[in-house]
């Protein structure tokens, strides 16, 4: 069984800050890409940033040098580091990692559970 889990949303201000977090547990052989996503009411999940396993990354262009995701691989994390918020980043936020587990020769797609994150003043 794996489980992907996220944490660290919450309610801040316009020009604040957060980092989500995002722990991959189980039996994992390992873990190829990992991401963010978010998503608003009635809109389509969107892409927010990615990273490959040895860390090359890519970023929707209006999150682009505000925020930074990283990944531990020793700790099957990833983070997303969130600066100058904006009230148009509300959203749900989504971890995604592609997987493979003990006794598997392929990846799977996992998603977290979503945290909220709401700016607002």
């Amino acid at each position: 069984q794996v489980q992907v889990v996220e944490s660290g949303g919450g309610l801040v201000q316009p020009g604040g800050s957060l980092r989500l977090s995002c722990a991959a547990s189980g039996s994992i052989v390992s873990i190829y890409n990992m991401g963010w996503y978010r998503q608003t009411p009635g809109k389509q999940r969107d892409l927010v940033a990615t990273i490959t396993r040895d860390s090359t990354t890519n970023y929707a262009g209006s999150v682009s040098g505000r925020f930074t995701i990283s990944r531990d691989n020793a700790k099957n994390t990833v983070y997303l580091e969130m600066n100058s918020l904006k009230p148009e980043d509300t959203a749900v936020y989504y971890c995604n990692a592609r997987i493979q587990k003990t006794g598997f020769s392929y990846s799977v797609s996992y998603w977290g559970q979503g945290t909220q994150v709401t700016v607002s003043s």
